[in-house]
């Protein structure tokens, strides 16, 4: 119990003396650059959507 105990105090003086966190202009330019990529992934992934869902219209209607 006592190696727990150690590892939780070495991780909380790591954490608070050690890690350098970003400034809260840092986070927001990071949070704006992950949601830009979000969007254009998720447009990309509809247009993907649309394109195979399309095909396979077209391959399923020429059958019948």
């Amino acid at each position: 119990m006592a190696n727990v105990s150690e590892y939780i105090k070495e991780s909380y003086t790591e954490l608070v003396e050690k890690v350098s966190w970003p400034t809260w202009r840092e986070l927001q330019s990071s949070a704006v650059l992950v949601l830009i990529a979000t969007v254009i992934i998720a447009l990309i992934v509809a247009g993907m959507d649309q394109l195979i869902g399309g095909a396979l219209k077209y391959f399923y209607s020429s059958l019948g």
